[in-house]
């Protein structure tokens, strides 16, 4: 991909932004509804994101230091739960300052860079140029995942446009 760095800073910057727009402006009550059983609500979407820009600053500096190694992450197994004395905006906020601080070390990047490799603990030999495209499309996918759970709870009182939203209804109702 041409631009592959410019275009990853620009998801992440644009992914934190939309995330604080949300935490700020959107009733908790939505932020926490669970799209069906089992499945994440958007501030534990926000949650993991959290978790992981600590993995990403660890994986990079680990590309950038030429550590042969770095460890997986499972979040079922190290993920941090939504905590109940934070309030969304803090959550938002600490996601932001966390995205700011990551794509500092991003900007000393250039395409020469994209070759380095390092063996994931879990998926064997990658590149950083992977990671990039992989930690975009992580962004991304959590994002439409938040803004999906949050959908669910405005789809259940549409009524007859009900009908309009098939293809996202999470609760096996329709």
């Amino acid at each position: 991909m041409d631009n592959l760095l410019r275009q990853t800073q620009t998801v992440l910057t644009t992914t934190a932004n939309r995330w604080r727009d949300l935490t700020q402006s959107v009733s908790l009550e939505l932020l926490t509804q669970s799209p069906a059983p089992g499945e994440w609500s958007a501030l534990e979407c926000l949650q993991h994101l959290i978790d992981v820009e600590a993995v990403m600053r660890t994986r990079l500096e680990a590309f950038m230091a030429g550590r042969e190694t770095f460890p997986g992450f499972n979040p079922d197994e190290q993920g941090t739960e939504v905590s109940k004395d934070l309030s969304s905006q803090t959550l938002g906020n600490k996601f932001v300052q966390l995205r700011a601080e990551n794509l500092e070390l991003l900007a000393g990047l250039t395409p020469a860079d994209y070759g380095r490799q390092a063996t994931h603990g879990e998926l064997g030999r990658v590149t950083l140029e992977q990671m990039l495209h992989h930690w975009a499309a992580h962004d991304l996918n959590h994002t439409v995942q938040a803004e999906g759970a949050m959908l669910q709870q405005l789809i259940a009182g549409a009524g007859p446009w009900r009908q309009f939203y098939s293809d996202h209804i999470t609760d096996g109702s329709d």
